[in-house]
């Protein structure tokens, strides 16, 4: 561990805890919890990958093979819904439980119960969400943005859906408040917050973003829900509503959402960088700077998804402006970890080459929000296969591969154990080469017109269609190594000493430079 992880590495397990499927029903331990939640992460993972492999099956040539418009409607719905509150959220929610107190020095999180709380309501949310597909109507349809009038036109899955969405917004306030009051309240005694490992900052402000937008996210939906039962009219022109004001509410949830979805990923990536750089991270302050100045910027930007709805002229310029504002931030992040590697004495392990990855494929993602940032290209942009690549460059390669990277780099802290080297190179070069077919050819059939959300297509679009549905499986089937990977060091890869932290290593472990000068910590402890 490059920092302060390692100061509070003695487990602070309970002395009595209850064993066998107790132990994890009842748990209250940050271990146990952030365990729980990388598990149904996982899983959630590979459900919401199923359905991206039907999606690209539907769409690997023209006409319909497999489902109705309808049901593709539904994929698509909840193959969003699932990777977004299913899969990344709850994965960076368990490494902020796992390595929070850890990196304070912390005995635990500061509402354990509620932590438990938090991830036992995940499986019931889910579990109503896809048994959606079950009823009379299919599964909800509308796409994630459930936009009116077409989400109020579902049958019996709607209040499922929108019951589910409840649910999970419940649980991500319940552990953002946590992460606030533990990062708050229970840093080591000289931890100031200018002192803190960069992954805690990013938690903290993500934190605050939750909480801010969670409730939002809620109101609309709520609005959705009466005007589909209680004859409200909030988005019904007929009865002096406004479809166009849903939009508004729900990108003032969904843009700051878009950030909590990625700071962590940040975090993630300022930790690991340095560490196989050999090098203390290049402006930390500036690092904690950029990445508040971005939560703030998210909040005043929702409205370049909706630059298509009939908007004044000085709207479109204010949101065009902020939106390109954004990237400066974002730039100070990316040029500050280039000069963390730059004359470092670098090394190219799993967690560092997923890190990697992550710089040089989010940039690509970030260059192409910036060309959908541009309001009148926008118009030619918008609802196409530009802005599907656009977001899944940002989230895969993005977000996915941070949560793996972190996973690599604390693996064998979490198990005692060092996994299979060569496998987990293979996992990343299949992974790359093969998310890069999957999702590059998505621009070019977005600049030819290719719109999205649709189950059919012109023949001009079949090429590059095949080739990105041939990477789509590629990627999918190798996230197997990924278990496999995971289930044999858990079940007891070589022993992990302590010389996997402590920069004395060679073979298959790797160095860690001593801690940064901003964190002044003893020689950590041995690890067993």
């Amino acid at each position: 561990m490059a920092h302060a992880d390692t100061h509070a590495a003695h487990d602070h397990d309970h002395d009595h805890k209850p064993s066998g499927i107790g132990r994890w029903l009842f748990a209250t331990n940050h271990k146990d919890i952030g365990t729980l939640y990388l598990l149904f992460a996982l899983l959630m993972f590979f459900i919401g990958g199923a359905m991206a492999l039907a999606i690209r099956a539907e769409l690997y040539k023209p006409g319909l093979q497999f489902f109705d418009p309808g049901f593709y409607n539904s994929l698509l719905t909840s193959h969003a819904l699932v990777m977004i509150f299913g899969a990344v959220m709850p994965a960076f929610v368990g490494l902020a439980n796992w390595m929070i107190p850890l990196q304070i020095g912390a005995p635990d999180m500061a509402l354990p119960r509620m932590n438990n709380y938090s991830f036992w309501i995940l499986p019931f949310a889910f579990t109503l969400l896809l048994s959606s597909f079950f009823t009379a109507g299919g599964g909800p349809a509308g796409g994630w943005t459930l936009y009116p009038p077409l989400s109020l036109q579902a049958g019996d899955s709607f209040p499922l859906t929108i019951f589910a969405i409840h649910m999970m917004g419940a649980s991500s306030i319940m552990g953002a408040i946590n992460v606030i009051v533990t990062i708050m309240n229970m840093r080591a005694p000289g931890m100031t917050l200018l002192k803190l490992p960069l992954f805690c900052w990013t938690w903290l402000i993500t934190a605050y973003l939750l909480i801010a937008v969670m409730p939002v996210l809620a109101g609309a939906v709520t609005m959705l829900l009466t005007d589909h039962y209680f004859g409200t009219s909030f988005f019904n022109p007929a009865g002096g509503g406004d479809p166009v004001m849903f939009q508004h509410i729900f990108w003032f949830f969904g843009h700051p959402e878009v950030y909590i979805l990625i700071l962590p990923a940040f975090g993630i990536v300022s930790e690991i960088i340095p560490t196989f750089a050999r090098k203390p991270l290049f402006g930390y302050d500036a690092m904690v700077y950029a990445t508040a100045s971005i939560a703030f910027l998210s909040f005043i930007v929702w409205a370049h998804h909706m630059f298509t709805v009939g908007m004044p002229l000085a709207g479109e310029m204010f949101f065009m402006l902020s939106t390109m504002l954004i990237a400066i931030p974002t730039g100070v992040k990316v040029f500050n970890w280039t000069a963390t590697m730059w004359k470092g004495s670098m090394t190219f392990e799993p967690p560092m080459l997923f890190a990697l990855a992550f710089l040089f494929l989010f940039t690509i993602g970030g260059f192409s929000g910036l060309m959908l940032a541009i309001a009148p290209a926008d118009f030619q942009y918008q609802d196409t296969y530009f802005v599907v690549a656009h977001f899944h460059y940002v989230l895969v390669p993005g977000a996915v591969f941070a949560i793996m990277a972190a996973v690599y780099y604390w693996l064998p802290k979490w198990t005692g154990h060092m996994y299979n080297m060569r496998l987990a190179n293979w996992h990343f070069w299949v992974s790359t080469v093969s998310v890069n077919v999957l999702f590059f050819p998505q621009h070019f059939l977005g600049l030819a017109g290719m719109p999205r959300r649709i189950p059919d297509y012109s023949t001009q679009f079949t090429d590059w269609n095949m080739v990105s549905s041939v990477g789509g499986f590629v990627f999918g089937f190798s996230q197997i190594l990924f278990v496999i990977l995971i289930w044999q060091c858990v079940r007891g890869g070589a022993k992990a000493t302590d010389k996997v932290w402590d920069g004395l290593s060679h073979g298959l472990e790797w160095t860690v430079p001593s801690p940064a000068p901003y964190h002044s910590f003893d020689t950590p402890p041995e690890v067993h």
